[in-house]
């Protein structure tokens, strides 16, 4: 299948430099470009793509709003599933962090090579989450710290089964399928399982947000001791 993408950054040079090389791609298709978070929420009515890259910094309205509205317009859509990549200048920073928040599957950096911001996209479109294990504890050492648990989400703990909280943990921690199944002693379909079970109980929509779950829900706390993942 073609995966469609919408294409939003305030800078034309950039915008068009991204939707070139996505472009290039048999199985990518631009369908709309954007410059602010605005003109990201009304592309993203219309065109109904599968993937926005958007940038967070923009004019008129950020991409962490732009991001809300587009989620929470497609949550109410039939048959409409849209994931958001989070375009960034700077190494995660706390836009970022508030990016997962609202719901965005991960973030790539503006100078990422060609081939991997391909990858990115399709890795996105997949359902999967890009979360690198080493940018995620940086991240959430520098901001998970501003969290406080949140009593209504860690009430939701109680729809996991004692092996989910464990797989719920690891993933927070940046470990990936095989580390996990690794360190639980399970195959790794077991744990791919585990993990579709987490987002389905929880009503997530990937692996990015069980991260943010984890730590709201003072399920892993910012500081934990890495268990070798």
């Amino acid at each position: 299948m073609t995966i469609r993408v919408a294409v939003v950054d305030d800078q034309t040079l950039v915008r068009s430099g991204f939707a070139m090389i996505l472009g290039a791609n048999d199985d990518i298709d631009v369908v709309a470009e954007a410059a602010t978070g605005v003109e990201a929420v009304a592309v993203a009515r219309e065109h109904r793509p599968d993937v926005v890259l958007m940038d967070i910094r923009m004019p008129e309205m950020d991409g962490i709003e732009a991001t809300v509205r587009i989620l929470e317009a497609a949550d109410t859509t039939p048959g409409h599933e849209v994931r958001v990549l989070i375009l960034t200048t700077f190494d995660p920073d706390e836009y970022v962090y508030r990016a997962l928040q609202a719901g965005a599957s991960g973030f790539v950096l503006k100078d990422t090579p060609a081939d991997q911001l391909v990858q990115a996209v399709r890795t996105i479109a997949d359902g999967g989450a890009l979360l690198a294990p080493s940018i995620t504890r940086r991240l959430i050492s520098r901001f998970g710290k501003q969290l406080s648990t949140d009593r209504a989400v860690a009430d939701r703990l109680d729809r996991l089964t004692e092996r989910e909280r464990e797989v719920t943990a690891a993933v927070a921690r940046g470990a990936s399928n095989a580390e996990i199944a690794e360190a639980l002693f399970i195959g790794a379909a077991t744990v791919k399982s585990h993990v579709s079970n987490v987002l389905t109980k929880l009503g997530l929509r990937d692996r990015a947000q069980i991260v943010v779950f984890a730590y709201e829900s003072g399920l892993v706390e910012p500081g934990d001791i890495d268990i070798g993942y």
